[in-house]
């Protein structure tokens, strides 16, 4: 082949690779050199699967549901051992936040079991911090009243009087959340020997006794 062949087919060769390069780790369908280091890092640092992962690793470590008598918002010996466990979860997780959801059974209206779920669910967050835990990783107390019960039955049902705690997210000024490590987070082992704070900070504020008009 002639020399300045030889030359224009080296250039056409390059310009085909050039238009077909791709760096490793891009996405189909982007473009620029640095797409694929953002796509890879949010990938490997995205805060809602790893707290999906936690949250499963939390329902596998420890019960998350309580139970209340019919009509009550008043924790029993069984809530209160059940919590004390999830309390020693939490104490090993700080960088990451918990929500309690308050339910009823299906007797009374709306209105009042709605309000009886949430006085439920501040029982629960009331005697957490009761173990240590601080305030602010509870992010927030919801009740669901009587919207999503378990058994599908008009009468009273122990299963549907609960509250359950689940992960709600990441404390966002925490170094470790603030340097993407959330899987170093998730993948932590749950020491189940743990002990529990010498001093306890707050205090058990769960008189609220038993009321009438629903479950």
């Amino acid at each position: 082949m002639h020399g300045s062949a030889f030359t224009l087919t080296l250039c056409a060769a390059a310009l085909t690779l050039a238009g077909c390069s791709q760096e490793i780790g891009n996405s189909l369908g982007s473009t620029g050199y640095g797409s694929a280091t953002a796509h890879n890092l949010q990938v490997m640092t995205n805060p809602q699967d790893f707290a999906v992962n936690l949250n499963s690793k939390f329902n596998a470590s420890v019960p998350t549901t309580i139970n209340f008598a019919f009509n009550s918002a008043v924790l029993t010996p069984e809530a209160r051992a059940i919590l004390a466990q999830q309390a020693k979860f939490i104490r090993q997780f700080p960088e990451v936040r918990f929500r309690v959801y308050g339910h009823t059974d299906l007797v009374g209206s709306n209105a009042y079991n709605k309000a009886l779920g949430l006085r439920r669910a501040k029982a629960a967050v009331n005697y957490l911090t009761s173990q240590g835990i601080s305030r602010s990783r509870l992010e927030a107390i919801v009740s669901y009243g009587k919207t999503q019960p378990l058994v599908l039955t008009n009468a009273p049902n122990e299963q549907n009087r609960r509250t359950v705690t689940e992960v709600s997210g990441f404390v966002e000024s925490n170094p470790m959340v603030m340097n993407g490590k959330y899987a170093q987070i998730v993948f932590r082992d749950y020491v189940t020997s743990a002990q529990p704070p010498t001093q306890l900070t707050g205090g058990e504020s769960t008189s609220v006794g038993t009321v009438t008009g629903a479950k």
